[in-house]
């Protein structure tokens, strides 16, 4: 046996688990804790705790060193371990959304690899001053936070396509964004954006840009030509 789906069955305990597994799913179950049992399992690729009642996450999770997909989103977790960027192998997906998250350690910048990151529906305040480390990221989706400001090195995220800002509190985003020369889809909706950088406009392969519900946002002259050169912008 190499996968095992113990999904939607009510559990409270993570019973005995057979040795040399590479895909566990532990969704929708009542898990308060990570047993350290599970850090034997190091053979995982997929690990699914999601939508349990979980609140902590031992260091013992950098074991996972071939984990490529890690869900741990719709749980109870106010912080995560800076081990976590230690797990080189995770190259597909992080999920951590729908928690109480108020930090995005900077040591998760290490995880050079990872192409989906989801971090929605926390309570983030702000982003790692560095963001280089996310060489390969595809698509950063932190909607609903806290977030008030982007630093500067967004801008250094040479491989994104999707970047979903919705219902955060940015009243501006860096010029540095003009430098994500891969970007399709820009959503900056439900913020308090009052301007954008002239720099957007260098975006040739955006081919959607979201300012709804952006209550005193003012459009700048250069928009009406973006979306006449084909960007779906929506107001």
């Amino acid at each position: 046996m190499t996968a095992l789906d113990l999904s939607d069955r009510g559990l409270t305990s993570v019973p005995a688990l057979p040795p040399g597994l590479t895909r566990l799913d532990l969704y929708k179950n009542a898990l308060t804790e990570v047993p350290a049992s599970l850090w034997s399992q190091t053979g995982l690729r997929v690990l699914n705790l999601a939508a349990n009642r979980i609140s902590a996450l031992p260091p013992g999770i950098s074991a996972l060193e071939s984990v490529h997909t890690l869900d741990l989103a719709h749980n109870l977790f106010d912080s995560l371990p800076d081990e976590l960027g230690d797990l080189a192998g995770l190259t597909e997906y992080l999920y951590v959304s729908d928690n109480r998250l108020t930090e995005f350690p900077a040591a998760w910048c290490r995880l050079g690899r990872l192409r989906y990151l989801g971090c929605t529906d926390n309570r983030l305040t702000a982003l790692p001053a560095d963001l280089s480390g996310f060489a390969s990221l595809r698509e950063l989706r932190l909607y609903r936070n806290e977030l008030t400001a982007l630093p500067e090195s967004i801008g250094s995220l040479g491989a994104l396509r999707e970047l979903h800002l919705r219902g955060n509190r940015l009243t501006s985003v860096p010029s540095s964004i003009g430098s994500l020369s891969e970007l399709r889809q820009l959503d900056l909706r439900e913020n308090a954006l009052v301007s954008l950088p002239a720099s957007i406009a260098r975006l040739s392969k955006l081919d959607k840009l979201d300012l709804r519900w952006n209550k005193h946002f003012r459009e700048p002259a250069w928009l009406r030509d973006f979306e006449e050169a084909g960007c779906m912008v929506l107001r």
